[in-house]
């Protein structure tokens, strides 16, 4: 892929962008994140407080680009083949008729995806890993853009089910979006006065586009000497105090692809170790599972992972 080509895939994520900002504000961080990940062909967990714009940002984003989008409300009662289809007997022609459920579309927002069963929420692992589904016993294909953007309330919230460390291995990305600064919730309050900026927003990216991108994201250069940070900073964590069970071999992919995909955003057509450190945290620490004794302790996953970023040297 030449020059030109990756610099107008990085002109269309930094238009993305430009677009998701009108409507999140004092989140810049987050949207760098999230179209990482999207562009890397991953999938983004968000957890956080009710009411921080978890859901808005994931519509920001599907109204950004000329693709498909369903939502799913995830509730206690939901069944698995509420999200992959069913099939339903016509008795006119007498045979069974798939009909598809929501999870066959370009972007799927899970929303609240911890308010289902266990059991619900493993629907979605066959498809987040192989984009496909199987049912009756017959395998079908997703779209060649599906991407996932889950919303969680924190665990300890009432009526909330952890998810199982499979379906946390499969979010390319987890992170928060806190609570933006004074001036920017004021600049909130004044853009959502008389409507929500959503109802504004058009999209400035086609589907091509978007393939494009994620096609462009395999042609940012990544040497042999960043390939192994990943792997030490990755392996690191299996060895590290207080981890039962360390990151798996699917996080140093997503950490590599998603860094190749944050340089393609920031104009690069190499990755620098910037771009790894930056993502580190969202990439690795959802994965990581903490002892009992280390979580009583106040230790947490994401600083596991500083501390290894702070001990393990950055290639010159």
């Amino acid at each position: 892929m030449t020059t030109k080509s990756l610099s107008a895939s990085s002109a269309v994520c930094r238009r993305i962008a430009e677009n998701i900002g009108r409507v999140m504000q004092g989140q810049t961080s987050s949207i760098r994140r999230l179209l990482a990940a999207f562009a890397a062909g991953g999938h983004v967990l968000l957890e956080d407080s009710p009411g921080t714009g978890k859901t808005t940002l994931a519509k920001a984003l599907a109204r950004s680009v000329d693709a498909k989008f369903k939502r799913v409300q995830f509730t206690p009662d939901l069944l698995p083949s509420d999200i992959l289809g069913v099939a339903v007997f016509n008795q006119r022609d007498q045979e069974f008729r798939f009909h598809q459920g929501p999870i066959f579309t370009n972007i799927l927002l899970a929303d609240e995806i911890n308010r289902a069963s266990p059991r619900t929420q493993s629907a979605l692992l066959e498809a987040m890993g192989e984009a496909q589904v199987s049912v009756d016993g017959e395998r079908r294909d997703l779209e060649q853009l599906f991407f996932v953007i889950a919303t969680q309330n924190p665990v300890e919230f009432r009526g909330t089910y952890p998810l199982p460390e499979a379906q946390m291995d499969r979010f390319a990305m987890e992170f928060k979006l806190g609570y933006v600064e004074p001036a920017d919730e004021v600049a909130i309050l004044t853009a959502q006065a008389e409507r929500h900026p959503l109802e504004e927003l058009r999209p400035c990216a086609t589907l091509a586009e978007v393939l494009e991108v994620k096609e462009a994201v395999h042609h940012v250069r990544i040497s042999e000497e960043l390939k192994r940070y990943v792997v030490d900073l990755v392996a690191a964590t299996r060895a590290a105090a207080g981890v039962q069970l360390g990151a798996s071999p699917r996080a140093s992919l997503a950490l590599m692809k998603t860094s190749q995909a944050l340089a393609l955003f920031d104009g690069a057509d190499f990755v620098a170790p910037d771009q790894i450190r930056e993502l580190a945290v969202p990439v690795i620490a959802h994965r990581l599972v903490l002892e009992p004794q280390a979580r009583f302790s106040g230790r947490t996953a994401e600083n596991v992972v500083e501390e290894i970023l702070k001990r393990l040297p950055v290639p010159a």
